[in-house]
């Protein structure tokens, strides 16, 4: 029997915990009132589920349960946030802050608020990844009513400099969204301290279900405002109408619960692997790693391979180690990077660079396998190439 590949690519979706599934479990059978039945003990054990979650999912992040508001992702939750607060926001202004190298989610969104009227900014990043600060001040206007700047990068890591970029935000009385679907359970992060208004985040990155993210929106300090994407039933306190997916919402927050108590040794564990992987890769092939000047997640490495050509090399590759060209949402698009172009990386070095994401159930054993795996790749390329 033919040896599955070794998963390396965590930042794209996590397996599920299995502590998580056994909390889920019986909001499918034997408790699978609708959240929304206030009237009988099925309904109000169903509601019962989704206030505790929305508790834990809170904890992680330092908020309010009243802050969170339960969506199908972070798809939806960025959607909401940015659309919903460009709606509520319209008599202030229509000027709207981000980055060249968002995730789709948010670029995209920003794209259609254009065409109802919005004037976008799209900061440039230096080499490394990183917004400049003093680029993002000097871009405020006085029709600004939202800076949309990613916490974490998906593709490389990167981790922006979000505490000046808050400062800034309060200075210039502008809310602050943010897309914090990688860095939600990866790194110690807290809205309120850090001052961030909104932000979106997603339970199958952190070992939870599929379908299921959460929309942080802040209730004071200041308080922000969205008018509502979906209409029909006034659930999530008007904001997301729509039947909750208990059983998902309940893994979501058993999901945050234990990255909580787990993230710190876990960090510890999946930070020496990942030093290992690309050192050991550096000293062996001509390769670089993008981002490399910049803070990063503990667990994510891009590293670019001179002189391969893209698509085979991930071909080959995958055939063993389960890694990505970029981020999930887009690879089927056959362009490079628009991360890494943006960073400066030549076209043909983007399309030859490979993202591995670490992950809870990494070993040392798959990373010896992943490095062997990448020696003899390159090896037989190289080979082919004499």
């Amino acid at each position: 029997m033919q040896q599955p590949p070794v998963y390396l690519d965590y930042n794209a979706t996590t397996p599920c915990d299995p502590r998580v599934l056994e909390v889920m479990l019986p909001f499918f059978t034997r408790h699978f009132g609708n959240a929304a039945s206030r009237n009988h003990a099925f309904g109000w054990a169903a509601e019962g589920a989704v206030d505790h979650a929305r508790q834990q999912v809170a904890a992680l992040i330092g908020a309010d349960a009243q802050e969170i508001i339960f969506t199908s992702g972070a798809t939806e939750a960025a959607n909401l946030g940015i659309k919903g607060l460009f709606e509520a926001y319209a008599g202030k202004g229509n000027h709207i802050i981000t980055a060249e190298t968002e995730h789709k989610a948010v670029l995209d969104t920003l794209g259609h608020l254009e065409k109802q009227g919005a004037s976008v900014t799209r900061l440039k990043v230096n080499a490394s990844g990183l917004i400049s600060p003093d680029e993002l001040e000097a871009a405020i206007t006085a029709e600004t009513i939202l800076i949309a700047i990613m916490y974490a990068n998906n593709e490389t890591g990167v981790i922006q400099p979000m505490a000046d970029i808050s400062r800034i935000a309060q200075e210039k009385g502008v809310i602050l969204f943010t897309d914090g679907t990688q860095a939600v359970g990866k790194i110690p992060l807290n809205v309120q301290q850090e001052g961030i208004g909104m932000m979106a985040f997603s339970a199958h990155k952190l070992y939870g279900p599929k379908g299921v993210g959460a929309l942080y929106i802040r209730r004071r300090g200041p308080r922000v405002k969205i008018i509502a994407q979906m209409d029909g039933g006034g659930h999530e306190r008007g904001m997301r109408s729509g039947t909750l997916n208990v059983p998902a919402i309940a893994g979501f927050g058993k999901a945050c619960e234990l990255a909580a108590a787990e993230m710190a040794a876990i960090t510890q564990r999946l930070s020496a692997m990942r030093d290992r992987l690309e050192s050991t890769i550096l000293a062996r092939e001509h390769a670089t790693v993008n981002g490399s000047g910049a803070p990063r997640l503990p667990h994510v490495t891009n590293i670019a391979f001179h002189g391969m050509q893209g698509d085979a090399l991930l071909r080959a590759i995958s055939r063993q180690i389960a890694v990505s060209s970029g981020s999930a949402c887009t690879s089927a698009n056959p362009e490079p990077s628009h991360v890494l172009l943006a960073m400066g990386v030549e076209d043909e070095l983007a399309r030859s660079s490979l993202r591995f994401a670490l992950g809870r159930y990494t070993t040392d054993a798959e990373i010896d396998f992943a490095i062997a795996a990448v020696d003899n790749t390159i090896r037989e390329f190289n080979e082919i190439l004499k």
